[in-house]
């Protein structure tokens, strides 16, 4: 039986319902594409956005960080590299999202948006976050890298999880399977495993 190119991907498609809500907060010097990725980042909940360099990604996570904290009143920590922490404070101050800088894992009682650096994300109890984001994300890649297996379990403890790089590699299956790991979706052998079962004359599952 033979199908067209539409009808195999459609077979394969993995497509999931959003988990998130509609945006309470919009800082007003975004652009409108930024604005456009921010709301669709925020009511799809467990998200990426790969962006090129310049884009803004800075303003936009911080956007969809306080987003979660009004809409939940709970706390949002925020992973970065460490020469990006102070700057994305700083991003804060200027879009007028408060956020703070924390290497210890004991937040103040009011801080809601914490930015810490991937290497001290042992010290932090999932438990005191309602979501997390992940800047410069391709950190992810290495599905066998220690710091890529201590984030996933992190975030999949939480509901609502974003992803931010400007060096993700389209074609790159490993980073796309770990990238969707850590979103709740499936995993890089999952994927494989599911985009390329074999299927018989009747398009089912062998």
């Amino acid at each position: 039986m033979s199908r067209s190119y539409s009808e195999f991907l459609d077979l394969r498609g993995q497509l999931d319902g959003d988990h998130g809500f509609d945006p309470v907060f919009m800082p007003d010097m975004l652009f409108p594409f930024q604005v456009a990725c921010t709301e669709w980042a925020v009511r799809k909940g467990r998200s990426a956005l790969f962006e090129d360099c310049g884009l803004g990604k800075s303003a936009q996570q911080l956007a969809w960080a306080e987003n979660v904290v009004r809409k939940t009143n709970k706390r949002v920590l925020i992973l970065a590299p460490l020469a990006v922490g102070d700057q994305t404070v700083q991003e804060g101050v200027k879009f007028g999202v408060e956020c703070s800088h924390n290497r210890d894992g004991n937040p103040r009682k009011n801080d809601k948006i914490i930015v810490t650096n991937y290497e001290k994300l042992h010290l932090f109890n999932p438990n005191d976050y309602v979501g997390c984001v992940c800047d410069e994300s391709s950190i992810l890649k290495h599905f066998t890298g220690a710091t890529q297996q201590a984030v996933t379990r992190f975030v999949n403890k939480l509901p609502y999880r974003l992803l931010c790089t400007a060096t993700a590699a389209p074609n790159d299956y490993v980073e796309l399977g770990t990238s969707s790991q850590a979103l709740g979706y499936l995993g890089h052998s999952e994927m494989l495993t599911r985009f390329f079962r074999q299927l018989d004359d009747k398009g089912q599952k062998q």
